[in-house]
């Protein structure tokens, strides 16, 4: 049992860490808590249903397929929901704007996809019982995004750019970065990350139009436990979510596992309201 525990906890934990960074992505060059994020994930699965089983595409096309196409979503998002908002005097109007967004995304996915949970390939077909792909693979990819990012972040010019605009945007609008491109393209970015989560954890979560609140939830709570921004905090955030989430599961099952996750979250945020691993928020005087 304990093996099954930390097998389905890993895995689960890395596809909520995963959408935690998706938040953070997002939240650093434009401060908006944008919950399309969930949204994100739920497309990452059934956008991966649809090109690698109804359309019998090889997992190396449909990969890229459903990344390139949430990083088109994540566009769509920064234009549609984010930017007018900015706009505006009081820019806590976010959280509707993007709400509204995500519940048309989930709401277009029903019509147009099912119902109801559809299947997900195999994509490699390799292991069985705890050692099944579909364990493995979230961890893989939440392990090969945060190299990645902090890749991006330490070693490239762009990546740069993007924590000059997160740090401060008005001072490195000044200094000539273009700040909305790269917001954009922090949203596209966002996107694909989204989408890599829904995509690796497709064999768990299955197709399905309602993961997108799910994750959406379940999502924040890494970023919240983590600290707003810190996208190591969010992955181990994630994973120690998945760990008691997934032994709650065993242990009292149904609805009190989620009550579990409440009480843990408050019970955080009470204690360290700043997350385990943020830093308090200072004001400049």
């Amino acid at each position: 049992m304990l093996a099954s525990i930390l097998a389905s906890g890993l895995a689960v934990g890395a596809i909520y860490a995963l959408i935690g960074i998706t938040y953070n992505t997002m939240f650093a060059t434009s401060r908006v808590m944008s919950f399309t994020a969930g949204q994100l994930g739920m497309l990452g699965g059934v956008l991966g249903s649809l090109f690698a089983l109804r359309l019998g595409l090889p997992i190396l096309l449909a990969l890229p397929l459903t990344l390139a196409a949430c990083a088109l979503v994540g566009v769509v998002t920064e234009y549609v929901a984010v930017r007018p908002v900015l706009k505006s005097l009081d820019q806590h109007l976010y959280v509707l704007s993007t709400l509204a967004l995500a519940l048309m995304i989930q709401q277009v996915t029903a019509l147009t996809w099912s119902t109801e949970p559809q299947p997900f390939p195999r994509l490699l077909g390799i292991g069985e019982g705890i050692w099944d792909e579909k364990y493995w693979l979230p961890v893989l990819a939440c392990a090969a995004t945060i190299i990645g990012l902090e890749y991006l972040y330490r070693r490239t010019l762009v990546g740069r750019a993007f924590l000059a605009v997160a740090e401060d945007n008005f001072a490195a609008r000044a200094l000539g970065l273009p700040e909305r491109n790269l917001r954009i393209a922090s949203y596209a970015l966002a996107g694909a990350i989204g989408a890599l989560a829904g995509f690796a954890g497709g064999q768990l979560l299955l197709a399905f139009f309602a993961n997108g609140p799910l994750l959406n939830f379940y999502g924040f709570v890494p970023v919240a436990l983590g600290g707003l921004g810190n996208n190591r905090g969010a992955v181990i955030g994630g994973l120690l979510l998945g760990l008691f989430q997934q032994a709650a599961n065993f242990l009292v099952g149904g609805i009190f596992s989620s009550v579990a996750v409440f009480a843990l979250f408050i019970i955080v945020l009470l204690a360290v309201p700043q997350g385990m691993f943020g830093a308090p928020a200072a004001r400049r005087v």
